[in-house]
């Protein structure tokens, strides 16, 4: 099992770079040519998601992607670590403060729509320390039909 990580300062910038790095790894992992596309456009949109989620939150450590090849299957999880929403305060909310909180919120939800438009295989995941999008990919000759 071969793994590459990256990790990349929470930069609208640096989304570009993880996308082309994804892309190649998938490329040399076996993933199809035709699926590549696929493949650069969701890390795209889980790491603006988790650039959004970091730069709204305050928060300064990075963006977490490891990309890993085994048997069949080329997996990608894209982290953040902002904490899981269950469990939040109670504090009152002022109105600005509801109408910027449910527009990052849509957004946050588009956002994963897409994700799940382009990849089949995809798990999304929360909790105290963070969370995770993971997606997958075939690679080549692992769809043999039985």
């Amino acid at each position: 099992m071969a793994t590459v990580e990256l990790r990349f300062s929470a930069q609208p910038e640096h989304v570009r770079t993880a996308r082309l790095v994804a892309a190649a790894v998938a490329r040399r992992a076996g993933v199809e040519e035709a699926v590549l596309d696929e493949v650069r456009l969701a890390v795209g949109e889980a790491c603006s998601r988790a650039v959004g989620l970091h730069r709204s939150n305050g928060l300064t450590a990075p963006v977490r992607v490891v990309l890993t090849e085994e048997d069949k299957v080329f997996s990608i999880e894209v982290g953040d670590e902002v904490p899981g929403s269950g469990g939040g305060s109670a504090d009152a909310v002022s109105g600005m403060d509801a109408v910027l909180d449910s527009d990052v919120e849509a957004e946050d939800e588009m956002g994963l729509a897409v994700i799940s438009g382009l990849v089949d295989d995809v798990e999304v995941t929360s909790g105290e320390s963070g969370g995770t999008i993971r997606m997958s990919w075939p690679v080549s000759g692992s769809s043999d039909l039985p």
